[in-house]
């Protein structure tokens, strides 16, 4: 009896030293170990979860033709109006254009010549107010062009400016031509005789000098004392502008035609 009681006590001292061992070993893990141990805890791949995605699925979210929904939906589509509906919208637009004093008479007498075409080609309204001293033009049901009321208006006004009727007729006939005016003293300050002498030269002897320029430039010029009014081109009014700014300045005329030849025999060549 004695001995199996010592027994049983060495064997619970043996559970003891063992179970202090595992508490030492547990307590001196150091938080680096702990660290590694998250790591590979991260380090593993987490299969993904299984969902009920079919081949359907990718049809319905795959587009074959994007750019087929975008033009469609980018350029809406309207029925065109009738042609009752476009002319009831049209309101009748009226222009008045300021007759000179001294220009009363000469539209007087070239009155038939002036409302004809404006009636004819352009199909306006026009009326002289003579105690305004204007003329009135106005759109109506047989105007069928956008900018007939301006051309219609330039065409007066060049006549205004002192045009010829058959030259400003060309206004209404073609669609690149302007009017472009402008003073000598936009060039350059001339007073008494020096001023006269400018005009002089850009007339010459019995207007050989205005009439050279405009054959060789395809222009129609007016002076009206210092006042130059150029019909024209867009580029052809720069090249007559030039050859009447350089003889403002003082170039001699002989100067002058030798320019205007080269400019016209390089516009020839062009149009060749």
């Amino acid at each position: 009896m004695v001995v199996a009681h010592v027994e049983q006590s060495t064997s619970a001292s043996k559970n003891r030293r063992g179970m202090s061992k595992k508490k030492a070993r547990t307590a001196g893990t150091t938080p680096s170990q702990q660290v590694n141990g998250d790591e590979e805890m991260a380090s593993e791949v987490i299969p993904p979860s299984k969902s009920n995605h079919t081949a359907e699925d990718d049809d319905l979210m795959i587009d074959a033709d994007p750019t087929s929904t975008l033009e469609e939906s980018s350029v809406p589509s309207f029925q065109a109006l009738p042609a009752s509906a476009a002319r009831s919208t049209l309101k009748s637009e009226t222009r008045r254009i300021a007759i000179p004093p001294h220009r009363m008479t000469p539209i007087k007498k070239d009155w038939i010549n002036i409302f004809s075409p404006l009636t004819e080609i352009l199909g306006l309204q026009v009326r002289m107010n003579v105690q305004r001293r204007c003329v009135e033009i106005r759109t109506s049901k047989a105007t069928k062009e956008i900018g007939a009321l301006q051309k219609g208006a330039d065409f007066v006004k060049a006549y205004a400016l002192g045009f010829d009727v058959n030259d400003a007729i060309a206004l209404l006939r073609m669609d690149d031509l302007y009017l472009d005016s402008f003073e000598i003293k936009d060039v350059k300050t001339l007073h008494g005789d020096h001023l006269s002498r400018a005009i002089g030269r850009i007339a010459g002897q019995e207007g050989k000098t205005k009439f050279t320029i405009e054959n060789a430039s395809r222009t129609r010029i007016v002076l009206a004392d210092t006042k130059i009014h150029i019909m024209g081109s867009f580029q052809n009014i720069k090249i007559a502008r030039d050859a009447i700014v350089s003889l403002i300045l003082g170039s001699p005329p002989g100067k002058v035609y030798a320019g205007l030849r080269t400019v016209s025999s390089r516009m020839k060549q062009r149009a060749l």
